[in-house]
């Protein structure tokens, strides 16, 4: 009787041990996942802006035209865009990672799905704001090309290395108008010129800079890469020559994915009539000047967020559609977008009812 007793007596204070220590681990654990940094992105849905209304941020058009009869559109024509918390400065918690992988409007991707390991964190905040600005200029372009309009070209320089014969003499922003005196109106001509040239030999460049011209001459030097080829050290792009000015204002948002949403808005102002049929219509993709509609990251925390702020049509880059049909939240309409010549006649057939409407599920 008395070995049963004190078993008895034992027990409960086994099973509180066990029970203490089991909550001592959980709130280890917890600490750790909460402050135990992962190398992951959690991505959401980001903000939604109307390209034929005003920036919410400055109460003022967000497409502002001139040089050029403008009308006014009504309903909705936003880009979507998508937010991400985590990255190498600001990496989240193991915690954060779990949870936000079981939101289904969230998504955790690897942290080089945006940051690659070879860039920094600079590095790829600067080409995003490159590809952003690359993307308006591409998207005015394939706006008038569809209006009939074909806009000139210059090159223009985007970077300059250091150390290199360029270093000093020319800025991010000089137009290329000629080497040795003949006319290069675009990258290809400029870098097809120089390629006669062998590191040592002088060439003459006409530039222009804040809208003046004036020569200057250049040294060329060994590509660091490859030393039988002559370099000036610049990196150079096509910029394009408008007969209008079209000023987009979006902030701090980087990215090339507005390309087709700024396009429609575009030709939306520039034209009678309205796109929309007052409908909010948002949509995501990339645009060249031509007006092919390219894919996209993100699609499914795009769609999510425009379906939120009130959209009812969702334009789709085709190579986003099989991705994007089981992700459409409820009531939202995908309409497939290949070219913005078939997206604006996709948009007239919905407003009035006739004609087929390319849709992502066929």
């Amino acid at each position: 009787m008395v070995t049963l007793e004190k078993e008895n007596v034992r027990r409960p204070h086994r099973r509180a041990l066990t029970l203490g220590l089991v909550a001592v681990l959980v709130l280890v654990l917890a600490v750790v996942g909460a402050v135990m940094p992962v190398p992951y992105v959690s991505l959401r849905p980001g903000p939604t802006m109307n390209t034929i209304g005003a920036n919410p941020e400055t109460d003022k058009p967000l497409i502002e035209i001139t040089g050029a009869p403008t009308h006014q559109a009504s309903g909705h024509l936003n880009f979507t865009t998508v937010a991400y918390t985590g990255g190498p400065k600001r990496p989240i918690s193991l915690f954060t990672a779990l949870r936000d992988w079981l939101n289904d409007e969230r998504a955790v991707v690897p942290q080089e799905t945006i940051f690659p390991k070879d860039e920094t964190v600079e590095e790829v905040e600067q080409e995003n704001t490159f590809l952003m600005e690359d993307s308006q200029q591409t998207s005015v372009a394939a706006a008038l090309i569809q209006l009939g309009q074909k806009p000139s070209t210059v090159a223009a320089v985007q970077t300059v290395e250091k150390g290199l014969p360029a270093d000093g003499v020319l800025q991010p922003g000089d137009e290329i108008l000629a080497v040795a005196g003949v006319a290069a109106d675009r990258t290809t001509r400029v870098t097809g010129a120089l390629k006669k040239y062998k590191p040592g030999q002088s060439v003459e460049l006409t530039v222009r800079r804040a809208g003046k011209e004036q020569k200057v001459t250049l040294a060329l030097a060994p590509s660091p890469q490859d030393a039988n080829r002559a370099v000036i050290g610049v990196v150079l792009r096509d910029r394009y020559v408008f007969p209008i000015d079209v000023k987009i204002s979006v902030g701090d948002i980087g990215g090339p994915s507005a390309g087709l949403m700024f396009s429609l808005g575009i030709y939306d102002l520039l034209t009678t009539g309205d796109l929309t049929g007052g409908k909010f219509i948002a949509g995501t993709g990339t645009i060249t000047a031509d007006g092919q509609v390219g894919a996209i990251g993100g699609i499914q925390q795009k769609m999510l967020g425009a379906r939120k702020a009130g959209a009812t049509v969702f334009l789709v880059p085709a190579g986003n559609c099989d991705e994007a049909v089981p992700a459409a939240p409820e009531g939202l309409r995908l309409v497939k977008a290949e070219t913005l010549d078939g997206s604006i006649k996709a948009l007239q057939a919905l407003q009035s009812g006739q004609g087929a409407v390319p849709s992502c599920s066929s």
